[in-house]
């Protein structure tokens, strides 16, 4: 009884507190695209009995992330046989609204759903994409202001596995990336009505599987203007927001032609550089943002071998590139140089990670796909602070927002906190 009454003052107190300005989660990887976390004060220990503020179901099958601005929390999944979203209430857990957005097209892979891209929000509205093409925008109410299915305009999805890439917002439009062995290019539409602005093809010669792209695009600031970064089919490509032109091109990241190197892991933006993931984590690319056509040669700031990831998506943080290898490697590279500074081995066991890695208070979280979570120290001798176990799969990247830590798996949402 004196728990359950414990635990009650503290999410009365935790339900009380209104968000700090400013403390939101818009979209995958964080306020900033980059794997980073705003603010102090996160758990470095839980568990099923330790820290856990409320645990809720999450309906059917889903492996996005969620997307939080102020008091509500966005997922998406599936639901008898439909695409939902989702909202929460972030201080509670409990569902305000779901609304559905077209049929689902299932999975091919086990550890993947329909619903795997994460859902963006720009404050007022939220935006989710989903493998069957449906694409909607919906208000904070739960309104579904527009919604509308870019396969059947523009062709079926036609890659190998389930899709992978989520949608990003500029200042007026909502852009997705579709590169696989069909025609691919990335599409704008409208924002407020869903209308398309512009279409632009970008279809690069690579051979067979490694036409396919699961990454995300990145929205980054270039000479004043908005510029969408794409990476995919063995290139990296500029596009200017309001036109979709392509600006410059990196590549190829394949002078081999190797007909399997599909792109999952995304590019992140820090400073004046762009660090590319690929060759199925063989290979880690530093390019030096700007230019304009052919930069391969150009703009090639320094090249690894053997320290990316194939799945997780690296974090640059304070100088420095973090990356969490599929096996629980974890390396910490120099951003300016490529100079590895240190690498630390997790604890392993035949689950790989699946989940990115995220910086928060200074600390590195790695989640394994079994639900634990591990803590590092960022320190040049980094240590292993804590291993916190909810035995739960888990392929979603953690949220870190207001001292908690927003974590979801298969069946659950947790947030968690002190």
């Amino acid at each position: 009884m004196l728990r359950e009454m414990c635990r009650f003052v503290v999410v009365a107190l935790t339900v009380s507190a209104a968000p700090a300005w400013g403390e939101n989660w818009p979209q995958w990887r964080g306020p900033q695209q980059n794997g980073v976390a705003v603010g102090h004060g996160f758990p470095t220990e839980w568990g099923e009995e330790q820290n856990i503020l409320w645990k809720v179901p999450v309906p059917g099958w889903g492996t996005s992330t969620p997307a939080i601005w102020g008091e509500k929390i966005f997922l998406t999944g599936e639901d008898n046989g439909q695409n939902v979203i989702v909202c929460l209430d972030r201080r509670s857990g409990e569902k305000q609204w779901q609304v559905a957005v077209g049929e689902s097209a299932g999975n091919r892979n086990g550890k993947a759903s329909g619903a795997n891209p994460s859902a963006v929000t720009d404050g007022s509205q939220v935006f989710a994409y989903f493998r069957s093409g449906d694409l909607a925008c919906v208000d904070f109410s739960g309104k579904v202001v527009w919604s509308t299915n870019l396969q059947q305009g523009h062709g079926a999805d036609s890659l190998n596995w389930d899709l992978g890439s989520s949608p990003v917002l500029t200042k007026n439009l909502v852009v997705v990336a579709a590169m696989h062995q069909a025609p691919s290019y990335l599409l704008a539409l409208n924002k407020t009505t869903g209308a398309e602005v512009w279409n632009q093809p970008r279809d690069t010669g690579a051979p067979g599987e490694s036409r396919d792209s699961y990454t995300t695009p990145l929205v980054i600031e270039q000479d004043g203007n908005e510029t969408i970064v794409v990476l995919g089919a063995d290139f990296v490509t500029g596009h200017a927001a309001a036109t979709g032109a392509e600006i410059w091109r990196f590549g190829s990241l394949n002078p081999e032609q190797r007909r399997n190197y599909r792109s999952i892991a995304s590019p992140v933006a820090a400073d004046e550089q762009i660090i590319v993931p690929y060759s199925r984590g063989a290979t880690l690319t530093a390019i030096r943002r700007g230019g304009t056509g052919d930069v391969s040669t150009s703009h090639q700031v320094w090249l690894r071998d053997g320290v990316s990831a194939d799945v997780p998506s690296p974090a640059v943080y304070q100088g420095r590139v973090y990356l969490c290898r599929d096996r629980g490697d974890v390396v910490c590279v120099d951003l300016k140089t490529g100079e590895t500074l240190w690498s630390k081995r997790l604890p392993r066991n035949r689950y790989p990670y699946s989940s990115s890695p995220v910086i928060a208070d200074g600390k590195l979280y790695a989640t394994r796909e079994d639900g634990t979570t591990f803590v590092l120290s960022l320190s040049d001798e980094p240590e292993l602070l804590a291993t916190n176990l909810l035995r739960e799969n888990t392929y979603a990247t953690p949220v870190f927002l207001d001292g908690k830590v927003f974590l979801r798996t298969s069946d659950y949402l947790f947030c968690i906190g002190q």
